[in-house]
């Protein structure tokens, strides 16, 4: 996972443009899932949700989260496992994309993800996210711009959208929700309370699917 060892603070809602690599999560494993699980659990769906770019089934009992960063190069080869996952268990799954831009190793990681929140604004959040990752070792301006071009996407409307308060403030919610889960890294996923650090294949992620939805079906039956 792209990580950067320095600078003790935390990410808040206010300051957006702070990593949330400089939170310092838990050694051992088994502890951070505990924390994740108490976190997960404490917090209502429709707020870890919130209004992020999703796919799938809205009303599927699975929830999986990917903490993302578009320079990260671990997040552009989880990309293409996910959607393999996902074209095959779309009707089980909702997948959420929230932002984790390391912005201590990733200068471009706050651009990009602004733009792509622009980009969402005009429905066309998915076509903008592939498209980063697709040039992710040419993010710039010059290519914010671009994108958006072919997009089509109304450009006074995007660059407007891309410097608001209301970009800097989604960004910002999602990396204090990273905070709370202390997650110092990217990819990072989470399957309804599972934690999944790294870029994992799909095969992992159908196994761990399969394992939920198993001890979900264990549990309703049980007496």
């Amino acid at each position: 996972m792209g990580q950067d060892p320095s600078a003790p603070n935390s990410p808040t809602a206010q300051d957006p443009t702070t990593s949330a690599a400089e939170v310092n999560p838990p050694a051992d494993l088994r502890e951070h899932q505990q924390l994740v699980s108490e976190v997960i659990g404490d917090l209502d769906r429709d707020y870890l949700i919130g209004d992020s770019p999703t796919q799938g089934n809205p009303d599927a009992d699975v929830v999986l989260f990917k903490f993302s960063d578009f320079q990260c190069p671990y997040c552009g080869q989880a990309t293409g496992e996910v959607k393999t996952f996902m074209s095959e268990n779309a009707s089980d799954v909702l997948f959420v994309y929230k932002h984790l831009p390391l912005n201590r190793i990733h200068p471009e990681a706050t651009p990009a993800a602004l733009a792509s929140w622009a980009a969402d604004q005009q429905g066309k959040f998915w076509e903008y996210h592939d498209a980063l990752f697709e040039h992710q070792r040419a993010l710039s301006e010059a290519l914010y711009v671009e994108i958006a071009e072919e997009l089509e996407l109304d450009m006074d409307q995007f660059n407007r959208d891309r410097r608001s308060e209301e970009a800097q403030s989604a960004v910002a919610r999602d990396l204090a929700l990273s905070s709370e889960l202390q997650l110092s890294g990217t990819p990072v996923f989470i399957m309804n309370d599972l934690l999944i650090p790294g870029a994992m294949p799909a095969d992992f992620f159908a196994e761990a699917l399969t394992r939920l939805q198993a001890a979900e079906t264990t549990s309703s039956v049980s007496p």
